[in-house]
């Protein structure tokens, strides 16, 4: 892993803040949705994202609030990143009323429209032709400075429905942002056994469109590679592919017990969590204290505990509500907020 660049030092200490504190708050979040889910709490399945924090708070800074965004199945992050509300959010995880889909959708089907987050599902790759489609709409009604972020995983890039999106959003110039988050495992199977060619940034040449990639763990890396990206998508009003190279040590879902690697590897990886270095480059460059990391930790720990808290205070969904939210019509507003709603400007000094 290369080093956090010195690049940093020119950006608002806030924006710094900001990004440690909501890697922290993913972290955290993840980490007590794991003991709900023990629980009994949370129902049904999950997929959880540490070691991954940086690919979605970095990504979701480097957004703007207008923008589209389509999470994926292991999409926590995503939402969190993206500046949903952590209590509507675990409200949701818990089953409640009070959640993001009152309720009813669970830790894989996060959605807020208000931040432009379209929703998430589990289904692999099914991202794509529903980006493509977000972006025609942004494309016919010539809607300005908007783009539609996807989220795929390295599994999903070898999905029909990813690469047929890939050959539309090229073939019709649709300002689509095909987010691969490669953690170099598909659930069980590393990468290398999947593809003959680990290089997937070369999948965009295919379809005459470019591709950065940029190292997953580093949260400015992730935010500085994603604007860019997303500047090109604005000037040039067609798809790109963003690769972030980054690693999940938590398993593939509640049924994973990590047979498939070894105990070395993922303490190897444990210590290249985005945030350890994140907070060792702050420290070592002087930016922040040990103290005040220490108290942006403790605010990441009182926002969960807080959404706990409200989550369990909600009640269960109604069974008169049963058949509402199901057509577009009786779209009533969803949950939103949490974070700074400015945060996805980015905020150089």
């Amino acid at each position: 892993m290369s080093e956090i660049s010195d690049r940093s030092l020119s950006y608002d200490r806030e924006f710094l803040r900001e990004l440690m504190v909501r890697m922290m708050t993913v972290n955290r979040f993840e980490e007590r949705i794991h003991e709900l889910f023990g629980q009994g709490l949370v129902h049904g399945t999950m997929h959880l994202c540490i070691g991954e924090e940086a690919t979605g708070v970095g990504t979701g800074a480097a957004l703007k609030k207008d923008d589209y965004m389509l999470a994926t199945h292991r999409g926590h992050g995503h939402a969190l990143g993206r500046g949903v509300d952590i209590r509507a959010m675990m409200a949701e995880m818990l089953g409640r009323a009070g959640g993001t889909n009152h309720g009813k959708g669970g830790s894989m089907h996060i959605c807020d429209f208000d931040n432009g987050i379209l929703g998430a599902n589990g289904i692999v790759g099914a991202n794509g032709p529903i980006a493509c489609g977000a972006a025609l709409t942004i494309k016919m009604k010539k809607i300005p400075d908007r783009v539609c972020a996807a989220y795929l995983g390295d599994g999903a890039s070898n999905e029909g429905a990813i690469l047929e999106s890939m050959n539309l959003a090229a073939a019709w110039d649709l300002p689509v942002m095909f987010i691969l988050t490669n953690n170099t495992y598909g659930l069980s199977t590393p990468i290398e056994r999947a593809v003959r060619n680990t290089d997937l940034a070369q999948r965009a040449a295919a379809f005459g469109f470019p591709a950065w990639e940029c190292d997953g763990n580093d949260v400015l890396a992730v935010y500085e590679t994603v604007k860019k990206a997303r500047d090109y998508v604005i000037a040039e009003k067609g798809p790109v592919l963003v690769v972030e190279h980054t690693y999940r040590t938590s398993g593939h879902s509640k049924s994973d017990k990590n047979l498939y690697r070894s105990q070395e590897e993922i303490r190897y990886w444990e210590e290249q969590n985005p945030i350890i270095r994140f907070r060792s480059f702050l420290l070592e460059k002087g930016i922040f204290s040990q103290e005040e990391i220490d108290g942006m930790g403790k605010e990441a720990d009182q926002a969960v505990q807080d959404a706990v808290d409200y989550g369990m205070s909600c009640p269960e969904p109604f069974a008169d509500s049963l058949e509402r939210d199901v057509y577009a019509g009786e779209y009533a507003g969803v949950y939103g907020g949490g974070f700074d709603a400015g945060f996805g400007t980015g905020r150089e000094a």
